[in-house]
């Protein structure tokens, strides 16, 4: 799943905006509840050196999404799955995006992020 077709698909399924609340990272994207401050999935674009030993400067578009804390051990042995960028990574991860991770698990993790957070 790309970055775009994410994008549609949170703002399809959870009926919120993409916010841009940052000057100094236009690129970055985050998803909140309506009813509160809490944001559920935030999208950026990153050196892949960032994420992994070995990494190059190539830029990679990433998101972060929150996940039970008994999760994120066996989430981070799968491919494309990283210890959270830029998150308390005992209770969030990053997936790279066009990376051939599953989509239909990729949604169920957004899912399960937003009911996390609400």
């Amino acid at each position: 799943m790309n970055k775009n077709e994410l994008m549609e698909y949170i703002q399809s399924n959870y009926g919120v905006e993409a916010e841009f609340p940052w000057a100094k990272f236009p690129s970055y994207i985050i998803y909140r509840h309506k009813n509160n401050s809490k944001w559920f999935a935030l999208i950026m674009d990153v050196p892949a050196k960032k994420l992994y030993e070995g990494g190059t400067e190539d830029v990679i578009d990433i998101i972060d999404l929150k996940v039970p804390p008994e999760l994120v051990g066996s989430l981070r042995l799968k491919e494309n799955i990283y210890p959270a960028y830029h998150m308390n990574k005992e209770h969030w991860i990053t997936i790279k995006l066009d990376s051939g991770f599953p989509e239909n698990e990729l949604k169920a993790l957004i899912d399960d992020s937003f009911k996390l957070t609400a």
